[in-house]
């Protein structure tokens, strides 16, 4: 592999804080070497300054794993958000990441079942596959299987509140919030990471939701082995399949990408209709596909599940319902009940929001709206990421500063914008009315 191994993980409090802090201090230098070249009049450009500063930034994120490499990960998917050079270092997240050296593994073993791998297993590969966020994959055998074994870094669970403190005041000052208007939002996510950490937890959702998935078409899940599994250990099938890069490169047929598109679609249309949860981390890395049968995609990594509270799902449809675009006085009320409007709002600001609301709302809709979309048309995707742009950049509601809605949207938009972004890249056209 071309990454060299970790020795070691910085995972106390102080370790980590002086980890970023030195991040920061290299940044810091990079910015002066950029404004020093510039007043001598030396060629420079702050595309090289970006790259300095993302590669800078992602080595240290990929040092630390945990929390702060997951939030790289996440920001992979909203391209908009990030200059080129930081969304390019940061897609990496999604397949690929520094692994753990052998010595550090078999501790996990040990630690976990008083045995090294390779008296677990009939055979081991000491090598990762792939080294992600949370933990890393590595291929084994067991009476004849071939098994993924995916082994957690030592310290994320106890490294994540710390982390999210560490980032907390950035975040704060740079979106100009205060502590108390995003603690709700803060909550959320760090609920959603520690859950990532509970291998006992994903091997059960895993298990529940493959079950109730199991007569959907063109989908196959992972059969999990709790006693080859632990707090830090998770041992599934390992299943055959390509992430989307690699596959586009076969330049599979479009009724093959359909195939494909609609397998996703139809996956995450019954997990929120029918099970009120959803597999909520749908980045390329966690799914593998193939050409046989027409189309089939292999889903991974149940550690990201978002469960929907009826009342959320029952407002989160009715939101994107044709009738409630239509019908302002019926939107109005939604929004109110989803905290985005408030009683004591002045008409000016009232008026802001729903017009905000309602023109992202079309757009978020548009594919629930129609018998069939095209996400082969890349002009949708475009057109989603210039809202988020936008809105952004707005004057008005900059000058508002302050976070509104359910906190429980938070994952609810991230999957759906995750899918929408796989769907086009497959370039799949799926019927998506019910």
């Amino acid at each position: 592999m071309a990454d060299q191994p970790q020795e070691s993980l910085p995972t106390s409090k102080v370790a980590r804080a002086a980890r970023f802090a030195k991040t920061g201090f290299n940044v810091g230098t990079n910015y002066i070497k950029h404004y020093a070249k510039k007043a001598v009049g030396a060629e420079t450009s702050t595309e090289a300054l970006h790259a300095a500063n993302a590669a800078e930034l992602y080595g240290t994120l990929s040092e630390m794993k945990g929390s702060v490499l997951k939030v790289a990960q996440m920001l992979a998917m909203e391209k908009n958000l990030l200059p080129t050079a930081y969304a390019e270092q940061f897609a990496q997240a999604q397949y690929q990441t520094p692994p753990l050296s052998g010595p550090l593994v078999v501790k996990a073993f040990r630690d976990a079942f008083g045995k090294s791998p390779f008296e677990v297993f009939d055979e081991f590969e000491p090598t990762a596959r792939q080294a992600a966020s949370i933990g890393q994959v590595h291929r084994a055998r067991k009476d004849g299987k071939a098994l993924a074994v995916k082994v957690q870094y030592p310290g994320v669970a106890a490294s994540i509140q710390s982390d999210i403190r560490l980032v907390k005041p950035v975040a704060l000052r740079v979106l100009g919030f205060n502590e108390a208007q995003v603690r709700p939002y803060l909550a959320e996510v760090e609920t959603r990471l520690l859950e990532e950490t509970d291998y006992a937890l994903e091997l059960r959702r895993g298990q529940e939701i493959a079950a109730a998935c199991a007569h959907l078409p063109h989908l196959e899940f992972p059969r999990y082995y709790p006693d080859m599994s632990g707090a830090r250990i998770l041992t599934m099938d390992w299943l055959s399949g390509q992430h989307l890069k690699e596959f586009l490169a076969t330049q599979p047929s479009q009724a093959v990408r359909n195939q494909l598109g609609q397998a996703l679609w139809d996956f995450y249309q019954f997990q929120l209709n029918t099970l009120h949860q959803v597999h909520a981390d749908p980045h390329p890395g966690n799914f593998l596909l193939q050409a046989t049968q027409g189309g089939t995609v292999g889903v991974l990594d149940f550690g990201c599940v978002k469960t929907v509270p009826a009342e959320v799902y029952t407002l989160f449809t009715a939101l994107l319902a044709p009738e409630t675009y239509a019908d302002e006085t019926r939107l109005s009320e939604l929004l109110t009940q989803a905290g985005v409007l408030r009683p004591d709002d002045p008409p000016a600001l009232r008026a802001l929001y729903l017009r905000t609301m309602r023109h992202s709302l079309e757009l978020v809709g548009r594919p629930f709206r129609q018998p069939h979309f095209n996400f082969g048309d890349p002009a949708y995707m475009q057109e989603l990421y210039q809202l988020g742009d936008n809105l952004m950049q707005d004057p008005e509601l900059r000058r508002q500063r302050e976070p509104r809605g359910s906190e429980h949207f938070i994952y609810l938009n991230r999957t759906y914008v995750g899918l929408f972004a796989l769907l086009t890249e497959l370039g799949a056209e799926v019927q998506t009315a019910a």
